[in-house]
């Protein structure tokens, strides 16, 4: 496994934000990093799984990353969902056709969770190295897609000593999955559920939690 910094990164109102890529096997993770300016080092480390058809650097993405930066002195890192972001040959931003491509592979490709919980410790291994941001609390965030692949990373993570998921419920392809996963949970865990929710139904995401 290889971590690598991409350009110089950005500074602004005390946060530094910087690519990077890890190449785990054959696989390159494209990834964010968002700490406090002038450390490479911060107290707690959150990790941030976007939504479907969104990206490392989503608008909510980089708002939540750069608050938990400014109010809390906290790092804040996230890396391109599958078939997401630079994740895509074509860089497409059309939200139906990343929508569309992310549907076929969970139905179709049963390896999918697995690597995408080898990415993320991938990138948390490289993260936590002394020559980058060195060892501390990890926390999880991530609704909706970032549950469906995300409670499979916090139930495989023993670094990960609290999570916020939600927006997702005993439905899809891998919802044995889930309820596998969710079940070995030792951690805090907040999880949001709208009431009036268009895709997943509140009564299946009361069944996950």
């Amino acid at each position: 496994m290889s971590f690598d910094w991409i350009g110089d990164g950005t500074t602004a109102k005390g946060v530094t934000e910087r690519r990077f890529d890890v190449v785990r096997a054959t696989r390159k993770i494209p990834g964010v990093v968002w700490i406090p300016e002038g450390t490479s080092h911060a107290p707690a480390l959150v990790l941030l799984g976007h939504g479907g058809t969104a990206h490392k650097r989503q608008d909510y993405i980089v708002a939540l990353a750069r608050r938990l930066v400014r109010h809390h002195g906290f790092a804040a890192a996230a890396i391109d969902g599958p078939v997401h972001g630079e994740r895509r040959d074509d860089r497409a931003s059309n939200g139906g056709t990343v929508e569309a491509d992310f549907a076929r592979m969970w139905r179709e490709d049963p390896s999918m969770t697995d690597e995408m919980v080898a990415d993320w410790r991938g990138v948390l291994d490289a993260l936590q190295s002394p020559t980058v941001l060195g060892s501390a609390p990890v926390g999880w965030w991530g609704l909706s897609m970032g549950t469906i692949l995300g409670l499979p990373v916090v139930a495989a993570e023993p670094r990960i000593s609290v999570a916020v998921l939600g927006l997702m419920g005993m439905v899809g392809p891998t919802k044995h999955r889930l309820a596998n996963d969710a079940a070995s949970v030792r951690c805090p865990v907040l999880f949001l559920v709208q009431w009036d929710d268009e895709l997943f139904p509140r009564d299946r995401a009361f069944e996950l939690f």
